[in-house]
């Protein structure tokens, strides 16, 4: 029969079609790899740095040129785009306004605490600085003062205080051994406001005064409000003294000048950093010429990265007042420490504050047992055609080489005019 044979020559057929057809089928292509997983982003970490100064009433000049310098520190820093404890870092001022008030001073200073700041810069005045101090301490907040110049705010014994330029007690030994040989006063008259600040660097001038062999004739108080001196002023040409020395701030030390010059009296007038500033000058007027002051650290001119920074503060702040070149220094002390700890926790890079040995734009920053610096200098001034010009400087290190904290890229330009070799910056005293 012919019908098996050919089903089996179709089923031979249908064979090797379906091997050949095998034979041409192609292999599916491998899947691509894998693309590798994108990094994971780094969260950004806000880190709040508390400033308080008084940025209304007498001192706001002052307060508002302590907070520019920290602002600039703070700009600087966030333009660097630091990386601590494995966090991108962005750094915020958070700035409050004290009224150089002790009581508004703490109130601030809680609404910091509230709001759980990673670190405080100032107060300006010592008589808010020392007891808002309290309760930086009891929440364990680092407190870096660029201005407080009393000696007990370190010498309360807490842990979180430090200052970055010299204390009244070298302040006041300077001024009252100036007095007695340079000046060659016999005897002084004091006035004090009778504010921490104040009373205390009239409190050490006098112990340097009679140290030094002089006679204190009188010891007279106003307040830091106070713009008639007549009756104190009056009082004191009487006792004809060689020297009238003023414990207090600028907008009381200019309208003193001034009274004094009125009344006749032929004595000096010596004050301390809180009247160390062009506005002294520009409230006293013409009465200001030869009358002398000092403050902390040196001039401008001669501090290690005081050319650099004054340009830079010039040029986006105008004039510095006082204090600037200290604030902007304890920002960058603070945040070292923070670098150094790798944390910006306040508890983990308190310690290494009291370690710091840092050039700064005013010196080469490093502190004692009790916070305060080391080496602080103090530097005499004289007004002359109505400037402060620099006369001497009483201790201090040599300054090191190397410059300040590097500007950022995008820092502002250097000023076409150098400011004006005034006082550099010294808070008013609290």
């Amino acid at each position: 029969m012919q019908f098996p044979r050919l089903t089996s020559m179709s089923l031979a057929v249908a064979a090797a079609l379906a091997l050949a057809a095998c034979g041409d089928k192609k292999e599916e292509p491998a899947p691509p790899p894998a693309a590798p997983a994108a990094p994971v982003a780094k969260p950004e970490v806000t880190v709040n740095i508390g400033h308080v100064a008084p940025l209304t009433g007498p001192q706001a000049h002052l307060g508002k040129d302590n907070e520019n310098a920290a602002r600039l520190a703070i700009e600087e820093l966030n333009a660097k785009a630091l990386e601590i404890g494995g966090a991108k870092i962005k750094f915020e001022l958070l700035a409050e306004d004290d009224q150089a008030d002790p009581k508004q001073g703490t109130i601030v200073a809680q609404k910091l605490v509230d709001a759980k700041v990673n670190g405080v810069i100032g107060h300006l005045n010592s008589g808010t600085t020392i007891p808002a101090s309290k309760l930086y301490s009891d929440a364990g907040i680092p407190q870096i003062s660029g201005s407080a110049t009393n000696p007990k705010y370190t010498q309360q014994g807490f842990a979180t205080t430090f200052r970055v330029m010299a204390n009244d007690v070298q302040q006041g030994h300077a001024l009252g051994e100036f007095a007695a040989q340079a000046i060659k006063a016999k005897t002084v008259a004091i006035i004090d406001d009778r504010t921490a600040y104040g009373q205390g660097l009239a409190d050490e001038f006098e112990k340097a005064v009679l140290a030094n062999g002089g006679k204190v004739v009188t010891r007279e108080f106003t307040t830091d409000k106070a713009t008639d001196f007549a009756a104190i002023l009056t009082k004191i040409k009487s006792k004809r003294p060689d020297v009238v020395f003023y414990g207090g701030m600028d907008a009381q030390g200019g309208p003193m000048v001034k009274q004094l010059k009125s009344l006749g009296l032929k004595a000096k007038f010596l004050t301390g950093d809180g009247g160390c500033t062009p506005e002294l000058i520009k409230l006293a007027g013409a009465a200001a010429e030869g009358q002398y002051c000092s403050l902390p650290g040196v001039p401008l001119e001669q501090m290690p990265g005081g050319k650099e920074f004054g340009d830079k503060f010039s040029a986006k702040y105008g004039q510095i007042q006082l204090y600037a070149p200290y604030v902007y220094d304890a920002v960058y002390v603070m945040v070292e420490a923070m670098k150094r700890a790798n944390s910006v926790e306040p508890a983990k890079y308190l310690p290494e504050v009291g370690k710091t040995d840092f050039q700064g734009v005013s010196s080469k920053i490093a502190f004692d047992a009790n916070g305060d610096l080391k080496n602080g200098a103090i530097s005499l001034y004289q007004v002359k055609e109505g400037k402060w010009e620099y006369l001497q400087t009483i201790g201090g290190a040599a300054a090191e080489p190397e410059a300040a904290p590097a500007p950022a890229a995008d820092a502002a330009k250097p000023a076409e005019a150098a400011p004006a070799a005034a006082p550099a910056a010294t808070p008013e005293k609290k």
